[in-house]
């Protein structure tokens, strides 16, 4: 009994706490209450080393630490370093950019009224000719009245070159629907492959998600997925974040080194231009290939999955020299190449109008964002029309493998022919071209 009386007298566990300041002196019990909430007063005498101990970040102890410091660290220089280029494009480039989603509303509008009968077909074409057409000029008086760096205008003729590949399409598209709705109230007949949910008109949500979905070919209705994996878009962000990066360090480190110390490759030697070309043409490689995974694989698929956008064969076997990335592809195929022939002509000219076009576009995002038109896109590939027959000659001569690799030395002309474009703007140009990329 006594020994439970004194468990539970506080006088007595008031004495035992100040046991514990021993080593900092002695303790009155009526200022402990105060002195919680004061840091400890050590002695001199007291020891300041008490234990073994590894330092944060050596190779037994690095493991165990938070380095989530060092995160935000990073975070905070990326954002100071590239604030500048951010703040440029931002001055340059975005209000155009942000002024491109009035082409769809004004498209939207004129099928609209041509749906309604309000305005006459002819009339309709017009003014999508406009609409289209100011498009791409908009951009490209910008972009050469503000003297914008490379990287920022060619986002911008990028963005205007899908616009207008995706309004011709919304174009081209209501039309036929029209066409076909026409001719079904008329009583024709065009058998089980008219799906009444792709002949419907548009409207404004439809065009809304045409506009932000990972094709070019419009349609009133896509197939879709049915949730959203919120932890894959994740994995994909940061893939697509390491091989951004990659692109440009091997911009940085290989590529504007090899071009500031090259001469011009039309005032030099010949050979020296040569030597020059290929030795740029393994890191141009390397790029594209990195431009390739990051925007046709990961950033397509992820705005695939935001959107629950169904159909993701972005790409095929191009590594075989057989094909080329199926959203223009599908647009070529469907705008072009079969209306051609549609209209009676023949299937080399068909192939040529599609070449055409695609040079032009090429052109356009090369050409007006380094301020310098010397048709060296558009020649890279109106010469690929050369590798179609080549191609078609070699698999009847050779097998299908020798055909392939035929095409295979012929195909990559962008990592041939960008550097000597890259070094044909050089002298007063080089300086803006380098910075653009930087």
């Amino acid at each position: 009994m006594a020994a439970a009386h004194d468990r539970d007298d506080p006088s007595l566990r008031l004495r035992r706490a100040p046991a514990a300041d021993g080593v900092y002196g002695e303790a009155n019990p009526q200022e402990q209450p105060q002195r919680q909430h004061e840091m400890p007063c050590y002695r001199a005498s007291a020891p300041a080393h008490r234990r073994v101990k590894e330092s944060p970040l050596s190779s037994d102890a690095i493991f165990r630490q938070s380095h989530a410091g060092l995160l935000n660290l990073c975070i905070v220089v990326l954002i100071a370093v590239n604030s500048r280029l951010i703040i440029e494009n931002l001055m340059k480039s975005v209000n155009c950019s942000l002024t491109l989603p009035i082409f769809p509303l004004a498209a939207l509008m004129t099928e609209k009224w041509a749906q309604r009968k309000l305005i006459r077909d002819h009339v309709s074409i017009l003014l999508h000719i406009i609409i289209t057409t100011t498009v791409l000029i908009y951009p490209v008086v910008v972009i050469l009245k503000c003297e914008s760096a490379v990287l920022s205008g060619f986002v911008l003729m990028f963005i205007a070159s899908i616009t207008w590949l995706k309004l011709v399409s919304f174009a081209h598209t209501n039309y036929d629907i029209r066409v076909l709705s026409q001719s079904i109230e008329k009583g024709a007949t065009h058998g089980s492959s008219i799906d009444e949910e792709n002949i419907k008109g548009p409207t404004i949500n439809s065009v809304v998600y045409f506009m932000l979905a990972p094709t070019l070919c419009y349609q009133p209705s896509y197939p879709r997925t049915a949730f959203i994996r919120k932890g894959w878009v994740t994995r994909q962000l940061l893939k697509c974040v390491v091989f951004t990066g990659l692109m440009g360090f091997i911009i940085e480190q290989y590529i504007n080194p090899i071009v500031q110390n090259s001469k011009h490759p039309l005032k030099g030697n010949f050979l020296d231009a040569i030597e020059r070309v290929l030795k740029l043409s393994v890191p141009t490689l390397y790029v594209w290939l990195c431009m390739f995974y990051s925007f046709f694989h990961l950033w397509l698929n992820i705005l695939a999955e935001l959107l629950r956008f169904g159909d993701r064969e972005f790409y095929k076997d191009w590594w075989n020299a057989k094909t080329v990335e199926e959203p223009v592809h599908k647009w070529i195929v469907r705008h072009i190449y079969f209306p051609c022939i549609r209209n009676g002509l023949s299937k080399g000219c068909a192939i040529l109008i599609a070449f055409l076009v695609s040079a032009v576009f090429h052109e356009l995002c090369i050409a007006v964002p380094c301020h310098i038109f010397k048709l060296w896109a558009f020649s890279g590939i109106m010469l690929q029309i050369s590798s179609v027959y080549a191609n078609s000659i070699t698999k009847i001569v050779y097998e299908a493998e020798s055909a392939h690799c035929a095409l295979s030395l012929w195909r990559p002309r962008i990592t041939c022919f960008l550097p000597v474009r890259l070094r044909a703007l050089s002298g007063t140009r080089l300086g803006s071209v380098q910075k653009g990329l930087r």
